[in-house]
């Protein structure tokens, strides 16, 4: 296990089971887990283009018991994958540009009783920002998704991937603890949680459109 502090992040390299028994409660758990759809074991062809081969990490869902019990607030993408209660607070994210072979949306559960909320973000627009992860979420997505959970100052995300949830608690203010257990993915959110931290937000960026609100 490895362990770095980036300003008001801490970081661990390893597997979220052995680490998350040393955690005490946060108030927030914040996780993109994975779908068990085997996404990454079929690249697409510009993923592999770009060296990515296929791999079995999304081959199966994980259990989540452990990990949701450390928080009060919680929200999990991808969450319609998984045997969670019912929610009306769904989160969605829609791609405008979205491939035929690709979903539309993406959602992720909370267990907030409130109105659900969807953000529109188009998938081209992010690509300056793609690190390598082949499920990496959009920052303004996770800055979006984040800003709609109340009194969230500490938030955990046990499948931190490349840190994408990192960087947006850095920008805005929150606290962040991340497990990662692919070393290559770990190096690359110290780098951008760091590069974050050394960068703070000047002006004020353009807010991606907020498109629906529904009840679910």
């Amino acid at each position: 296990m490895r362990t770095e502090q980036i300003g008001d992040a801490t970081l661990f390299l390893g597997d979220c089971r052995e680490v998350l028994p040393g955690l005490g409660r946060v108030d927030c758990v914040v996780t993109d887990p994975p779908y068990g759809i085997g996404f990454a074991a079929q690249p697409t062809k510009w993923q592999r283009r770009a060296g990515h081969v296929p791999q079995a990490w999304d081959d199966a869902t994980v259990d989540l018991a452990d990990v949701l019990a450390l928080a009060d607030i919680q929200c999990v993408w991808g969450g319609n994958y998984y045997p969670l209660p019912p929610s009306r607070g769904w989160l969605s994210w829609f791609k405008p540009d979205a491939p035929p072979s690709m979903a539309s949306v993406e959602l992720a559960w909370t267990n907030q009783d409130r109105n659900a909320r969807q953000i529109s973000q188009s998938i081209s627009a992010t690509n300056a920002e793609r690190v390598g992860h082949p499920t990496q979420k959009p920052l303004a997505v996770m800055e979006w998704c984040i800003q709609q959970l109340p009194f969230a100052h500490t938030i955990l995300d046990p499948f931190m991937g490349s840190g994408t949830t990192g960087v947006a608690c850095a920008r805005l203010g929150r606290r962040f603890i991340g497990v990662e257990i692919e070393p290559r993915y770990f190096d690359i959110a110290c780098r951008r949680i760091e590069e974050a931290y050394r960068q703070p937000r000047l002006f004020a960026e353009p807010r991606p459109q907020v498109v629906q609100e529904a009840m679910f």
